[in-house]
């Protein structure tokens, strides 16, 4: 139960890093004051009511106000994360990592198949039976 806890508590807190990093763009198209559309990933629909100005005829001008108005809201994300120490590591720890890494992987190294580290040396003489002296007897 304590680990379903924590992946759900470790999943939820990766979101809240994902969204509280991003930046979001609301776009909103008012009619008057009235809201036609609004639309979070693309440009808001228009209600085709803007007027259009005729750029050929530059005699007849004709200066309205427009009635329709497109409002875009940014919520900027946040920007100032504090990054790992990890990168940067002194030339001690560096040394320190180095050796403990050497050491480590060489610590489970084990001899080669036909390696015998005990040939040259030879047993020692039996002079008395060791099992009748200390009484050790196999059933």
């Amino acid at each position: 139960m304590s680990q379903l806890f924590y992946k759900i508590v470790t999943f939820s807190m990766a979101l809240v890093v994902v969204f509280s990093t991003m930046s979001y763009t609301i776009n909103s198209h008012f009619c008057g004051d009235t809201l036609v559309s609004k639309s979070y990933f693309s440009e808001a629909k228009t209600c085709g009511m803007e007027m259009k100005q005729d750029i050929n005829n530059k005699k007849c001008s004709i200066t309205k106000k427009n009635c329709c108005k497109d409002v875009i809201k940014v919520i900027e994300g946040q920007d100032n994360l504090k990054k790992n120490s990890s990168d940067s590591l002194s030339l001690d720890q560096q040394l320190f990592l180095a050796t403990f890494y050497y050491s480590y992987i060489n610590l489970f190294e084990g001899l080669h198949d036909k390696v015998i580290p005990f040939k040259n040396y030879s047993p020692p003489l039996v002079v008395k039976d060791i099992h009748v002296l200390d009484e050790v007897y196999l059933i």
